[in-house]
């Protein structure tokens, strides 16, 4: 009988993924998570009121768009980008280096993003409006990303500080 492989394929991509699974204690500091899903939310909306905008500037037909409405985007934008920091810290559960997960999972989410954009210009919604609706969905990832990664790091070690000694 041949001797088995020591790397089994889900190891492998577990280690492609920097999943090292290392349950606990890496997760960002609430305080900090908290305000990164602030800023990640405000950037977002902001993001997608100025892509709307500069939309309708430069193209005039879509002045009235529905997708355009603030609280059209506006309602989604804030689930989507609150799911995905919801999604920060449980994915610091799973890795020491989350970053990199977290990135890819980020790009997925964002592809996937995209069908119902795909769906509506199939249906006849006008291409120049649907490719801002892509750019706000893109705006998001970019907002959102580095606002978690950046201002919410995982912390670098499980270790509890240990009161010095009177």
């Amino acid at each position: 009988m041949p001797a088995q492989s020591s790397t089994r394929p889900e190891t492998a991509a577990a280690r492609v993924l920097g999943l090292d699974f290392p349950a606990g204690g890496h997760q960002p500091s609430a305080v900090r998570w908290i305000a990164a899903t602030i800023v990640a939310v405000v950037g977002s909306v902001a993001a997608c009121a100025a892509l709307a905008a500069l939309g309708v500037a430069m193209f005039p037909a879509t002045a009235g768009y529905e997708h355009f409405r603030f609280a059209d985007y506006t309602k989604l934008t804030v689930i989507g980008v609150v799911l995905a920091c919801v999604a920060w810290p449980i994915v610091t559960w799973f890795s020491t280096r989350a970053w990199k997960p977290f990135l890819v999972l980020t790009v997925l989410v964002t592809l996937g993003g995209l069908a119902p954009d795909a769906w509506i210009l199939y249906k006849g919604q006008p291409a120049d409006a649907v490719g801002v609706l892509v750019l706000m969905h893109i705006a998001l990832a970019l907002v959102t990303y580095p606002a978690l990664v950046l201002i919410a790091p995982q912390r670098k070690s499980a270790q509890r500080a240990v009161p010095l000694e009177r």
